[in-house]
């Protein structure tokens, strides 16, 4: 079972229920921003958390995303999303996806709002996560909108 079919299968799952942060910051003078900014480049945050699955107990899912998001080039953002289907019937193997991460500013419910988007470089869909503080990320639909139930949606920094 894809990765993809199964976050459409639990995002539409939410729906059917009732649906509708980065840190490392590095402080900055100025004789040291320019290695603030590689160490900040270099960095990796870890997040992770259980999503919903319908046939299964659940979807271990590990986020680790390298560099910072102030980074102005794209390529300086990658990412590694790891899938664990959790007594799963059919016993999956463990989804990896890897690509660059983006960051969008504003939601349709909350201008102010941090999302990361987190695009594949092979096969694989788009995944959009709102950095709710430094230490949460929340799976958002891309139309860039919370689910009701989105506590169930969120990852953890590690």
């Amino acid at each position: 079972m894809q990765m993809k079919t199964l976050l459409a299968g639990s995002a539409l799952m939410a729906l059917l229920a009732g649906c509708a942060g980065s840190g490392g910051e590095q402080g900055t003078d100025n004789t040291g921003a320019t290695a603030s900014s590689s160490q900040a480049q270099s960095e990796t945050r870890t997040y992770s958390g259980t999503l919903p699955c319908r046939n299964c107990s659940g979807i271990a899912l590990t986020v680790n995303l390298q560099g910072d998001e102030k980074a102005t080039d794209p390529q300086d953002r990658t990412f590694e999303l790891d899938a664990q289907y959790q007594n799963h019937p059919q016993n999956p193997p463990t989804e990896t996806y890897s690509g660059n991460w983006d960051v969008i500013s504003g939601m349709q419910d909350d201008p102010s709002a941090t999302v990361y988007e987190l695009t594949p470089s092979s096969e694989g869909q788009v995944y959009y996560f709102e950095r709710v503080n430094d230490s949460t990320l929340e799976l958002v639909d891309p139309q860039l909108r919370r689910f009701e139930n989105g506590e169930t949606l969120r990852l953890t920094r590690q």
